[in-house]
């Protein structure tokens, strides 16, 4: 059980309630129930404490009612924020990035996937060696605690740098490992269509849909992790590889973007990207924001994208039994802002996925120039 935080530093179109809502989810997804909430408006959070002394009072007499064995702050905090917050409130106390990491640990299943997410654990870690040996053994296992193992606990600095210089050059050899395969299906010419999108945006279930994948997908986040490649056939008969990469979420932390941009980097090799959406959320707006901002930081948005408003039955009046032309006949009455490159489907109900590959076809038609364009000069550089 665990109460959540979050102070309103947002720098976003986000809400308190969004983001706290996320992060919930995000502890749910990690095994955590939430007993409480608390939320705080200042200009600036407290160096020391993240949070002033005022709501620190709160925090504790909520923590006390509710009975909370750990609190989850919905930020990155520092090494002194979070020994001073554990000193006054004498519970496990852990942030966003730490949660985040956890959930990775969790789901991480290939040798690579299980690399990245170590190196971005110990990353993690490394700042907070510093004074913080007696209070990590004194909290144990749970939450925030997967991954490095007990063992790290009695390193030092010394080690640690060592472990993620030898991680880093597992995750090199990686790299090249993958430079091979792409090399490979550079020669065969086949067009890559690369599924991105914000977390829980129904990526796994588009990606089994159309190619009958087989892989996990559930409505938590981050409930896949390692990308999946399947290879399928366009309307006119075109041969395209769908590859699924890990899900963005905001606040992704700098560790694990660079620890997964071995796998990221996949999409400058990418024809065409779908960009799937959840279009049931209320957050989908700013969610498509989170996404496009990591695109152009992986400098890959001037890519042709289909966004692909996913979760259309969701939409729809539950008490009617809907089949798909029904459904698609009823958007189309509807005053939905529809982009030249937008589709609305279900990829749960099958609906609107021929609508979809028609389109990624005739976009890989008029995007071949561009396309070599494309490789040519990332070739160069």
């Amino acid at each position: 059980m665990l109460v959540a935080v979050a102070v309103d530093n947002l720098k976003d179109n986000w809400s308190l309630e969004q983001s706290l809502d996320e992060l919930a989810q995000l502890a749910d997804t990690a095994g955590a129930v939430i007993v409480g909430r608390l939320t705080q408006k200042p200009h600036q959070p407290s160096k020391n404490l993240y949070i002033g002394k005022g709501k620190l009072d709160e925090l504790i007499e909520l923590k006390e009612t509710s009975e909370a064995d750990v609190i989850i702050f919905d930020d990155e905090l520092s090494p002194l924020q979070q020994r001073n917050l554990e000193e006054a409130l004498k519970v496990k106390i852990i942030d966003r990035v730490a949660l985040i990491l956890d959930i990775f640990a969790r789901h991480a299943q290939t040798h690579e996937g299980k690399l990245q997410v170590e190196l971005a654990q110990h990353e993690y870690l490394l700042p907070r060696l510093a004074g913080q040996w007696s209070h990590l053994e004194r909290l144990g296992g749970g939450i925030g605690t997967r991954g490095p193992g007990e063992s790290q606990l009695e390193t030092d600095r010394r080690l640690i740098n060592k472990k993620i210089q030898k991680l880093k050059k597992q995750l090199d050899d990686v790299k090249k490992h993958r430079m091979l395969y792409r090399q490979q299906r550079r020669k065969s010419g086949i067009p890559i269509v690369a599924l991105v999108g914000y977390t829980n945006s129904g990526k796994s279930t588009l990606l089994n849909a159309l190619s009958k994948a087989g892989v996990l997908a559930e409505d938590k986040l981050f409930a896949t992790l390692d990308p999946t490649t399947r290879r399928i056939s366009l309307p006119d008969k075109t041969p395209v590889l769908l590859s699924d990469t890990v899900g963005f979420i905001r606040k992704l932390p700098p560790t694990v973007v660079s620890a997964f941009r071995a796998t990221l980097e996949e999409l400058t090799e990418a024809t065409v990207l779908l960009h799937i959406v959840d279009f049931s959320s209320g957050s989908a707006a700013e969610q498509c924001e989170v996404v496009e901002g990591i695109l152009k930081d992986l400098a890959v948005s001037e890519k042709p994208v289909v966004t692909v408003l996913n979760k259309m039955d969701l939409l729809l009046d539950s008490g009617k039994k809907w089949n798909e032309a029904e459904a698609m006949e009823f958007f189309k009455t509807q005053e939905i802002k529809n982009e030249k490159n937008a589709v609305i489907i279900s990829a749960e109900k099958g609906w609107g996925l021929k609508n979809l590959l028609e389109k990624v076809n005739s976009v890989i038609k008029v995007t071949r120039p561009f396309i070599t364009d494309f490789k040519s000069k990332n070739d160069a550089l």
